[in-house]
């Protein structure tokens, strides 16, 4: 996460293995002394991402979302960084809700005068370090499994804008059902996201295709550019350059 130390890293990452970690625990995994980690703690937990309890702490993010956070990070990592080369001076952009489209803003330091939309709450750590992204958040009801704000009023106020780029995750893909996600209100907001920009970017690990979740979201061909990992399938990978798709491998 943006702004932590190695240490604070590591105490987030026992969270979210764990649960609830005692302060003796921590103290003794990483080599420290309690009053050490208590004043870790309350740092953490100041920023919103731990919940401090009677000598211990959990992970203030709910454990579907620390799982997926923790999944194929490297490839995430390497996805967001590309994504975020898309982005120009000046630009205005889209980010749904996702673990791998929310780390695009951790590379976007750099640029000037980028406005984000999204109804990912994952990316205001980044808006915080970054005075040159201007962040809309629209509103909505609060997902806590996804970090995300959906639902009626995020709809209402996203047909409000137009973006060069929308950038968008997915929990599965396939080339017969294209996008798709195991919650409808999710599918809602891509699909509304994707229809005010004038380029739509799929950003996902390779681990994803082949899935296929409850709720479709889109057809592939929906989309403009795919960035994803080498593990692509070398099937997919020609099957969707034959669809006239923009293919990124990092």
């Amino acid at each position: 996460m943006v702004g932590l130390s190695l240490r604070e890293e590591r105490i987030i990452e026992l969270l979210r293995e764990n649960g609830e970690v005692s302060v003796a625990t921590l103290s003794e995994r990483l080599n420290v002394s309690s009053v050490t980690i208590r004043s870790d703690l309350k740092g953490l937990a100041a920023k919103g991402i731990i919940v401090r309890t009677r000598g211990a702490a959990m992970s203030a993010y709910h454990p579907l979302l620390a799982e997926k956070q923790q999944s194929n990070v490297e490839m995430k990592e390497a996805i967001a960084k590309a994504a975020a080369s898309l982005v120009h001076d000046g630009d205005r952009i889209m980010i749904t809700n996702g673990t791998t489209s929310a780390l695009i803003g951790k590379y976007l330091l750099g640029k000037r005068d980028v406005q984000v939309v999204s109804n990912s709450t994952l990316l205001i750590p980044y808006a915080r370090m970054n005075p040159n992204i201007a962040l809309t958040m629209v509103g909505g009801e609060f997902r806590p499994s996804a970090e995300a704000l959906v639902g009626p009023a995020a709809l209402k106020q996203l047909q409000e804008y137009h973006v060069a780029l929308t950038f968008t995750g997915t929990d599965g893909f396939t080339l017969d059902h294209g996008l798709t996600t195991h919650l409808m209100e999710n599918a809602e907001i891509v699909r509304q996201m994707c229809a005010q920009a004038t380029r739509s970017v799929l950003v996902t690990d390779s681990s994803k295709f082949g899935k296929q979740g409850f709720v479709r979201i889109l057809s592939l061909s929906d989309i403009d550019v795919v960035i994803t990992d080498k593990g692509l399938p070398q099937t997919a990978v020609e099957a969707i350059e034959a669809m006239g798709i923009e293919l990124i491998l990092v």
